[in-house]
């Protein structure tokens, strides 16, 4: 048999003898009430002769061999609870769990009708007796073990007594989370230790620590740091487990608005604390530190009411809590440790790759390993593997920015955008140091020497079409990184602090793939900063700071566009690594662009190419001309050619309110010419 085999078959026992030796205090206390028919209240409790003293003594040496206790001992423990506290709600669980004590109620009451237990028959019943029983800040209705269920007109005393089913279930030897909690508690699993690197063991060890230096229930509230959150789950689990607890988490949005359910909560929690090796994990990521809003004075209230092993998983510390605090940074593991991850991951077949991986991507080990097994398994079929690791990489850090983002699907390369020498050059400089940042910040320590973050941040000035969007595509192809264009009017709000809390998602969800984040139109949000006249002044410069700040430590490519350089702020284009001046393509560029314009596919009739070169087009524009004439070409069943093309750019520049002269549409008619 095994040990909580055996501990619930002595547990029942215990029990069993509990109840008997209460069956014999009620039959004393109802011969004592009604003398003449004390034979009725023998036959009443057949089988049920004894002496409580006896009884008490097999009881007492029945604990003495159960290790652990037996669970109404260890719950008066955890409660504490006096003797006289214990046989009172055992009197109440035994309503619950024997037939025939409701009617030796009844018998030692004296009344027919009063076959419950009450206040007033605990007191005549069992000794050392005390009246303070009945204070609600006693155990028994502190920790809502029993509740009184009064009527009007009826007295605290003889008001009827029951026992909680939490409570019930609990003495009988099944300890399970309290139903009630259910809807707004999720168990966050158990924790493997190959999924905890080395720096995230120092943090458990910390946490630790704090607990082992605290005294009683009154444990520190232990504030986990940082912006992961898988982390920081990864973290509280692996202590919890340290001192045999179980973590639960709690979204503070699950939490009551009403005062008085706010405190059913809270003391439900801490109850089940007593009963459960539980510690809670309060998820308070996306709350402000520093804000006021109800839901965080709720949060506060809630905090300082619940002991017992508590995390509150917030990116910054809270200072306001009353309960003593301990902070804990958490990050995930650092490059050295992904890279060693790497390396151990794949063994044989790394070839080179786990620096490379660890540079670009800010993974979990737990889902670096998943990544592993997936390339694995994909290039079992005698693919390369290295590209199918780096697309799962890529895969695996999506999900969260397509949420916040529009993902832009990259397919031009360098043969296609047009530039002068010099902005090209430029464009190249910036993809290689995106790919050499691994070498220069950590081979050779530039890294040590920097205090600020190590991000590239570049901005893309110039008109409307002159390729800003394409060259951000060239550059994610050569990276071979995910591209995500920022849609303004979903990050920027018009409630105060949410615009921070946009861009705050976006950069944390982009660090862990370093992906290229590509802002268009940034003049809109990194527009100038204005002269503070009013609190909507002052909250959009500090929108703007706190744009700046994440720029610098972003650890990506960010791209910024905008047709209007001279709307942005000077102090932050002195922060931008790269400057790239996209002009009005002159026309050799033009000339260029109109010759790869058209796919390969594309049939195409003689076109003048020097011609077409001298329509004041930027690439866009020219982009479009070219796809409404082969649209024009396949309606009318014939080639793309010059008098399609050329009233496809006359419709453009109508289109733009560009002036037209006519003269630079008339084609003369030709064998290919088209009405």
């Amino acid at each position: 048999m095994s040990n909580a085999a055996s501990w619930q078959e002595a547990n029942s026992r215990f029990l069993s003898l509990s109840l008997h030796w209460l069956r014999t205090r009620l039959e004393r206390a109802a011969e004592h009430e009604s003398p003449k028919p004390a034979h009725e209240n023998r036959v009443a409790a057949a089988g049920d002769s004894g002496d409580p003293d006896t009884l008490l003594k097999q009881l007492a040496e029945l604990e003495k061999k159960m290790d652990p206790p037996p669970a109404l001992v260890l719950l008066a423990h955890q409660f504490g609870l006096s003797r006289f506290e214990r046989d009172v709600l055992l009197l109440c669980v035994a309503m619950e769990l024997d037939t025939r004590v409701s009617r030796l109620c009844a018998l030692a009451q004296n009344n027919a009708g009063t076959c419950f237990p009450t206040f007033a028959l605990a007191l005549i019943v069992f000794d050392d007796a005390a009246w303070e029983v009945v204070s609600p800040e006693r155990p028994l209705r502190f920790w809502r073990a029993i509740e009184v269920c009064t009527s009007p007109g009826q007295s605290l005393t003889t008001s009827p007594l029951r026992a909680d089913e939490r409570i019930v279930n609990f003495v009988k030897g099944l300890n399970h989370l309290d139903d009630r909690l259910l809807s707004s508690l999720t168990p966050l699993g158990s924790c493997d230790a190959a999924e905890i690197s080395g720096s995230q063991q120092e943090a458990v060890e910390q946490i630790v620590s704090h607990w082992r230096n605290g005294s009683g229930h009154v444990l520190p509230l232990i504030q986990l740091l940082g912006t992961d959150s898988a982390s920081k789950y990864l973290v509280a689990t692996a202590a919890a487990e340290r001192v045999g607890r179980k973590v639960y988490r709690l979204s503070p949005e699950l939490l009551p608005a009403q005062h008085a359910e706010m405190e059913v909560l809270s003391r439900l929690w801490q109850r089940e604390s007593l009963l459960l090796p539980l510690a809670l994990y309060v998820d308070a990521q996306e709350m402000d530190a520093g804000s006021e809003t109800m839901s965080q004075v709720a949060l506060r209230r809630f905090l300082a009411q619940c002991e017992g092993l508590v995390f509150l998983g917030t990116r910054e510390f809270w200072p306001r809590i009353d309960r003593p605090s301990s902070a804990v940074e958490v990050r995930k593991p650092t490059p050295a440790e992904q890279e060693r991850a790497w390396s151990l991951a794949l063994g044989e077949v790394a070839d080179g790759q786990p620096p490379k991986l660890a540079a670009q991507f800010n993974l979990n080990l737990s889902t670096l390993q998943k990544i592993v097994h997936t390339a694995v398994e994909s290039a079992a079929n005698g693919s390369d593997l290295s590209p199918v690791l780096w697309e799962c990489c890529r895969n695996s850090v999506r999900p969260r920015l397509d949420q916040l983002a529009h993902h832009l699907e990259v397919k031009a390369g360098w043969d296609d955008i047009v530039l002068p020498p010099e902005e090209t050059n430029l464009l190249r400089q910036i993809a290689a140091q995106v790919g050499a940042r691994a070498k220069v910040y950590g081979e050779w320590g530039f890294a040590r020497k920097m205090n600020r973050g190590m991000g590239i941040s570049a901005l893309f000035a110039g008109d409307s079409g002159t390729g800003k969007t394409m060259a951000a595509e060239v550059i994610a192809r050569e990276l071979h990184l995910n591209l995500y264009r920022i849609d303004l009017s979903t990050v920027v709000s018009k409630y105060i602090g949410e615009t921070e809390k946009n861009l705050r998602r976006l950069f944390d969800a982009a660090e862990d793939g370093g992906a290229i984040l590509f802002f268009d139109e940034a003049d809109a949000l990194f527009g100038k900063r204005s002269e503070v006249k009013d609190s909507h002044d002052r909250y959009a410069n500090i929108e703007i700071n706190y744009l700046l700040q994440r720029l610098e430590t972003y650890s990506g490519l960010a791209i910024l566009a905008t047709n209007m350089k001279s709307a942005l702020d000077q102090s932050f284009l002195r922060r931008l690594r790269f400057v790239v001046n996209f002009p009005f393509p002159g026309v050799t560029e033009r000339r260029r662009i109109w010759q790869r314009v058209f796919p390969p596919d594309t049939p195409l009739g003689s076109l003048d190419y020097d011609r077409l070169s001298r329509l004041n087009l930027t690439g866009g524009t020219i982009h479009n001309a070219a796809l409404n004439a082969a649209f024009l070409a396949a309606h009318a069943g014939t080639p793309v050619t010059m008098p399609l093309v050329l009233a496809a750019a006359r419709t453009e520049m109508l289109k733009l309110d560009r002036p037209v002269n006519e003269t630079d549409f008339i084609c003369q008619a030709g064998p290919e010419a088209v009405a």
